[in-house]
């Protein structure tokens, strides 16, 4: 097979990846005018995504696996109660500075380190 062949092949792969992406989510869209959010599914499925979303940061801070692993444990934990610490003290829009904090003090580590 030459070169351009296969530079036509790519094309096409990429054209059907994105037309099969924007397809799913013009359905989705479509589909979202009919979905009742205070419905029990829908809170289920809110609780089950927070659930997930929370059992991945446990498991980064205290099981991580590359370069997050060089930093000990403790450090860690102090970046992580610090960066809710920053979150609870104003419960309304505090996630971007929480997340900046845990962001910043973990860069701070590693140029100190």
């Amino acid at each position: 097979m030459n070169a351009g062949l296969q530079g036509w092949g790519l094309w096409i792969a990429l054209a059907g990846a994105t037309i099969g992406t924007y397809i799913c989510r013009a359905i989705g869209v479509l589909l979202a005018k009919r979905i009742n959010q205070e419905s029990e599914i829908f809170r289920y499925l809110s609780a089950v995504t927070y659930a997930m979303v929370a059992a991945l940061v446990v498991r980064m801070v205290l099981m991580p696996i590359g370069l997050l692993s060089t930093v000990p444990v403790w450090i860690r934990l102090l970046i992580c109660i610090l960066s809710i610490g920053v979150m609870v003290s104003k419960p309304t829009h505090r996630l971007v500075p929480a997340l900046l904090t845990g962001t910043l003090l973990m860069l701070a580590y590693g140029v100190i380190r």
